[in-house]
């Protein structure tokens, strides 16, 4: 199995709060995993072609204004697979955090996937649709919906403390990882790397400095993440959760944010 980590939608330019890293632009973090026996799986989809070619019907001038995506082309999922010398057809399954457009924008460009998330997100984007965070062009292609109830029939398991949830037609390598707060069914994803884990969580947290034992939160990327929050004390305590997760199982588990681009250029270039 390979694993590509991928930025899928560069957007506004963000201050490291210490000394060392440059400033860099805020990245939509995903993954592309080869696997030996199911095609390929991609972890989050970023900004997708129809996206840059139409952003305002799209992603909203209000998300636009407040974001100041890039809009690469180049830098869409399904480009850079392949760039890789891979079919974008062999996208077999996408798993995604949530639903929020900069997560899910790159759906309709892997019509044939099925996309796996919580019950409970895909209920509230449908609700919300067009709000200031779901946007129903990014399934207006209907697509092949795979939803998970971890508290109605869902196969779970544990993993390291948390509830896992093994997914459909994916081997026991791939499993979601609810990690509340953020919206009503976020979720992080856990892939099995070789002996450890990668946990992508989406946007349980944005900045690594808030997994360090002193907690420091990054000044514009925590404005952003406490006003697009939908329940506060389920946000901090699974931000809490994480912290003692990387403390105990650090040596076991990889964790990173969606956003946050010293965590993408420090693992990117650890595959180089």
């Amino acid at each position: 199995m390979k694993i590509h980590h991928l930025n899928c939608g560069s957007v506004r330019t963000v201050d490291p709060t210490y000394d060392g890293p440059a400033p860099a632009p805020a990245v939509n973090h995903c993954l592309l995993v080869e696997t030996d026996d199911d095609g390929l799986v991609l972890v989050e989809t970023g900004l997708g072609l129809g996206d840059v070619r139409d952003p305002e019907a799209s992603l909203g001038a209000d998300w636009i204004a407040m974001a100041g995506p890039a809009l690469d082309e180049e830098e869409t999922a399904v480009r850079q697979v392949a760039r890789l010398g891979l079919d974008p057809a062999d996208v077999r399954h996408v798993l995604l955090t949530h639903l929020d457009v900069d997560h899910c924008g790159g759906l309709p460009d892997f019509p044939r996937a099925r996309v796996h998330l919580l019950a409970a997100e895909l209920a509230a984007a449908r609700a919300d649709a067009p709000g200031d965070r779901y946007r129903a062009a990014h399934w207006a292609h209907g697509p092949r919906w795979v939803t998970y109830d971890p508290e109605g029939g869902a196969t779970t398991e544990d993993w390291f403390g948390f509830t896992s949830v093994l997914l459909d037609g994916l081997p026991p390598g791939f499993r979601l990882v609810p990690l509340g707060g953020h919206t009503a069914g976020h979720t992080g994803v856990a892939v099995r790397d070789g002996d450890r884990w990668l946990l992508h969580c989406g946007d349980a947290y944005y900045y690594h400095r808030e997994m360090a034992a002193a907690k420091e939160p990054h000044p514009l990327m925590d404005l952003v993440q406490t006003r697009s929050e939908v329940h506060r004390d389920l946000r901090l305590g699974t931000q809490a959760r994480l912290r003692e997760l990387v403390r105990e199982h650090g040596d076991e588990v990889e964790v990173f944010s969606a956003h946050d681009p010293w965590e993408f250029a420090r693992l990117r270039a650890a595959r180089v």
